[in-house]
């Protein structure tokens, strides 16, 4: 017999069921008290009249308070101007735990004491939709590199070198040695790929950036791919389709998180049935300065220059070709007409100022080329002796990418702060709960 749960009220029109779940808000004139009930998977109005039920059921609901937990019977009705499109008519009524004042009760509160108090307003609308949302995000990723022929492959989080910028790692004490929490697994990847083709790594990385912006956390999560016999432009087509299916899968499956979120689907909704554009770093710089940016053709992409790509494009963008020099070790590069050395790389910028969620890039498949790259920025060759054999025993022409969890939820969700896209965040003020 199916197990009845809120989000498959659907299916139990006209039927007795039992939901365990808490109740999140009352109302009640004395002889009928409409209870707001969850149970993790959505959320429900459960009518309790005074003369349909026991004393012992109307009592019960009489002493309910916020968060406490219940066991309630009732009979599922379809009701239109529910927000659920449901209402549960309640037959009986058990009392698992009666909860004490709960500190996130009716009453607005601000961000900084929401966060404090984290573990408890998970319990709200908003942090229940947009981790689901995450969730949704997670198994798409998942199934996509499936049913691509990729395989999963677990890169190390305690590494002894740095795949990016050696200023935010995250050092520990490794017995009696050094050792540091992972920026990326690509390095790693990159070594599994000339075993296994096509491979990918999903879990948690570290930054130590002493940022306070809405934009950074200390630990995230991030998705790195690696394909063998990709060039750039293939790598592109992938981390494309890829994000289609992300936001495909959102539209279809989260709908009702998407409704609490009040989020217009617009934007989201031509990304899926548009290509995204592709343009060079200089030609993204170039339109920039035309619209009035005082721009520096040799540097990265600011903030205000990311949104304004997103916002004049309206799809997602990818910005190609970067100047080698601000790029990171492992890069293929070329240099261009204007004698300027370029990285064969690529940012996906979002549209809605949601701004970077994937950075990719075809990786230098030359041995000499490479270990030339390692002297000039005076890195310790010997330490990445292990990543250049990748290259002096059948090297091929690879590349890959990799998307942040939490940016991109950020943007399906809407969200203002990317600390509201993961469970307990971590930076540099937030280390409790």
């Amino acid at each position: 017999m199916e197990e009845y749960t809120i989000s498959k009220s659907d299916r139990f029109v006209g039927k007795e069921i039992v939901l365990k779940g808490w109740m999140y808000n009352k109302r009640s004139s004395g002889k009928i008290a409409f209870l707001q009930l969850r149970d993790g998977s959505g959320f429900i109005q459960g009518v309790v009249e005074k003369s349909g039920v026991s004393e012992e059921t109307w009592n019960a609901a009489e002493e309910l308070t916020i968060e406490s937990s219940v066991e309630v019977k009732g009979i599922v009705k379809a009701e239109p101007r529910s927000p659920s499109g449901f209402e549960l008519q309640v037959i009986e009524l058990k009392v698992i735990n009666i909860a004490p004042e709960f500190p996130i009760g009716k009453k607005e509160h601000g961000p900084e004491f929401l966060f404090e108090n984290r573990d408890l307003y998970l319990r709200s609308k908003t942090p229940w939709a947009v981790l689901r949302i995450r969730d949704q995000v997670f198994r798409s990723i998942t199934n996509f590199f499936h049913e691509q022929g990729f395989v999963r492959f677990d890169t190390p989080v305690l590494q002894p070198t740095s795949a990016e910028d050696t200023s935010q790692l995250f050092e520990i004490d490794y017995y009696e040695s050094k050792m540091y929490l992972t920026q990326s697994g690509q390095l790693y990847l990159e070594a599994g790929i000339m075993g296994l083709g096509k491979a990918y790594d999903f879990g948690p990385v570290f930054r130590a950036e002493k940022s306070k912006t809405r934009n950074h956390l200390s630990e995230f999560w991030m998705m790195d791919a690696e394909m063998a016999y990709h060039d750039q432009q293939k790598n592109e087509d992938v981390q494309e389709a890829l994000v289609k299916r992300i936001l495909k899968d959102a539209l279809e499956n989260c709908k009702e998180e998407l409704k609490i979120l009040e989020r217009d689907t617009s934007v989201i909704e031509r990304a899926v049935n548009e290509k995204f554009i592709r343009i060079k770093h200089y030609d993204a710089k170039k339109l920039l300065e035309e619209k009035g940016f005082k721009v520096d053709y040799n540097d990265d992409m600011t903030t205000e220059e990311e949104i304004e790509i997103g916002n004049h494009f309206g799809i997602p963008v990818f910005i190609e070709d970067y100047p080698f020099a601000i790029k990171a070790f492992y890069m293929k590069k070329y240099t261009d007409e204007r004698n300027i050395d370029r990285a064969i790389n690529a940012d996906l910028i979002a549209p809605e100022e949601a701004r970077e969620i994937i950075g990719g890039s075809q990786r230098e498949d030359s041995y000499d080329k490479l270990l030339t790259e390692l002297k000039a920025r005076n890195y310790n060759v010997e330490d990445y002796q292990w990543y250049l054999n990748i290259r002096k025993y059948g090297s091929v022409e690879h590349s890959g990418f990799g998307i942040g969890l939490e940016r991109t939820v950020r943007w399906i969700s809407g969200v203002h702060h990317i600390r509201e896209t993961i469970p307990f965040p971590r930076t540099t003020v937030l280390t409790k709960p």
